[in-house]
């Protein structure tokens, strides 16, 4: 098999860059056993524990559930820059409970849809950075970003100035995607396709 063969079989997407492989350096950066997940802060100094405690429109709180939230990014890459954060203080994504992970997928995914039907994003960044070394800031307690995109939302002013233009006030965003986050349009079961013309009225995908 050749090199090119086995880079199409594999998963991962081409980028820009080479790669320089140092296996040896696997000694310095592995010498690390043992928990080190971040336990800095407390839940009285952490802002995602006092954001539940303070009103929603002082807090830029969009969603409240039962384990977790939702909460505009102070400092936003884009206008609807949301954090879906669980209550409880914890670093890992480990440490969630089951129904913790769970709504914090499910609220997520709620964002996406009501922020398509605010602001018509292009598409998503979504993910979380666990610890600092990875890009946390604040990485005592988890929290999954949730960012629209459009086409040309990157400039050279974060270059050339260290500044990044956002055309939206933080409290007009919240109040758009608070009033349409209880729309039962961005329901689980309304954005699901059912109108399958191959599927029978017994769902079970054949016809007579």
């Amino acid at each position: 098999m050749s090199t090119g063969d086995w880079q199409e079989e594999q998963p991962g997407v081409p980028d820009a860059l080479q790669r320089l492989w140092t296996p040896h350096r696997m000694a310095y950066v592995g010498d690390t056993a043992g928990d080190v997940r971040p336990r800095t802060g407390t839940t009285s100094t952490c802002p995602f524990c006092v954001s539940p405690t303070r009103p929603d429109d002082d807090a830029l709180v969009v969603h409240r559930g039962t384990t977790a939230y939702a909460v505009l990014n102070l400092f936003p890459y884009n206008p609807g820059h949301l954090l879906v954060c669980p209550y409880r203080h914890v670093a890992d994504l480990t440490e969630l409970t089951l129904d913790e992970r769970s709504e914090v997928q499910a609220i997520t995914a709620r964002a996406m849809r009501v922020i398509r039907a605010v602001s018509a994003p292009a598409g998503f960044n979504l993910g979380m950075n666990q610890g600092e070394v990875a890009g946390a800031g604040i990485a005592a307690h988890l929290h999954q970003h949730v960012v629209p995109r459009w086409a040309g939302d990157a400039n050279f002013l974060p270059i050339v100035a260290r500044t990044k233009a956002v055309p939206q006030l933080l409290g007009d965003t919240r109040r758009l995607l608070a009033d349409a986050w209880d729309d039962p349009a961005h329901d689980d079961d309304a954005s699901r396709d059912t109108s399958d013309p191959a599927t029978d009225g017994d769902g079970s995908g054949y016809q007579a």
